[in-house]
């Protein structure tokens, strides 16, 4: 699921960042990202020099989506957390509430432990905050195609007969 029709407040957003900043210095992570379900990248920290984001954000969500379809085989409603060893980095995918996808990248100066440990406490924080962004919704912009576009909810035929001069 994506954050559709999400206000992203720049209150909600700074404390989005903080909670990322907070995680990675904590992990002694090299970045972490906070993506959606669809791979839309909302906030990041660290090092990011050199990374396709959106690349990385695409890849990030279908590889959850793969390995959701891997748990449903197995019976298992969901696997929560994934990871990925490289011989100098290593990626911990991990779902933050029903909507959100936390990727952090570290090396060798962290271990999967501490970052395990790390993101389990961090979760509880960005999941609020994520809710509360959640709440903020803009009316009739849900994925049902219902209610008014969000960008153009208040323009009438008038206002755009008006601009055109007709």
């Amino acid at each position: 699921m994506a954050l559709d029709g999400t206000v992203l407040l720049p209150e909600d957003l700074e404390k989005m960042q903080a909670a990322i900043a907070k995680l990675r210095s904590n992990a002694n992570a090299r970045s972490v990202f906070l993506l959606d379900r669809n791979g839309q990248h909302f906030a990041s920290s660290g090092d990011t020099q050199g990374l396709d984001i959106t690349a990385l954000s695409s890849l990030a969500a279908g590889n959850v989506a793969a390995t959701d379809s891997l748990a449903k085989l197995l019976g298992e409603q969901e696997f929560s957390v994934l990871f990925h060893e490289g011989e100098k980095d290593n990626l911990h995918i991990s779902l933050i509430g029903p909507k959100g996808i936390l990727v952090v990248i570290f090396d060798e100066r962290s271990s999967l432990g501490l970052v395990r440990l790390r993101v389990r406490k961090a979760n509880g924080e960005i999941a609020k905050i994520l809710e509360v962004m959640q709440s903020k919704k803009v009316p009739g912009s849900g994925s049902d195609g219902e209610g008014p576009d969000p960008f153009l909810g208040e323009i009438t035929d008038e206002d755009i007969n008006n601009l055109f001069g007709i």
